[in-house]
């Protein structure tokens, strides 16, 4: 349920996560936030779902991803899947550990139900209850 007054803010937000737990450092919040804006809004994968990421290299320590429910839906710009509720981080270290966040990811994205719930969810362990429902 963050409050977000601009797509900057948002993605923003999903990389303060990351930080805050040791998985990126500073430098990998500007680097998601240079890729939409020189790459466009294809971060926006799905109906008000948008995935920020920026390269290993521009500061991912480990592979990992925040969730951001937003209180308002946001629009990022992209013609078809626009507005955004749901800002998922992602950062990895490599092309295989990136793979297989958006493998897990996809599982649960895929499932509108989940989506719906997440954006109902109203904190962090009602989230992660959402996630772990059919992991092993």
């Amino acid at each position: 349920k963050f409050e977000a007054a601009s797509r900057d803010e948002a993605v923003t937000e999903s990389g303060r996560l990351l930080v805050d737990k040791g998985l990126a450092d500073e430098s990998y919040i500007r680097a998601m936030i240079k890729n939409v804006e020189v790459n466009g809004t294809y971060i926006v994968i799905a109906p008000g779902i948008a995935m920020p990421h920026a390269r290993p290299e521009e500061g991912a320590l480990d592979i990992g991803l925040s969730i951001v429910t937003l209180k308002e839906p946001i629009p990022f710009g992209h013609p078809k899947n626009d507005p955004v509720r749901i800002v998922v981080g992602l950062c990895a270290i490599d092309h295989q550990s990136h793979l297989k966040a958006l493998t897990e990811l996809a599982d649960i994205l895929m499932d509108e139900s989940k989506v719906e719930r997440l954006t109902m969810a109203e904190n962090a362990e009602q989230i992660l209850e959402i996630i772990k429902e059919g992991s092993l």
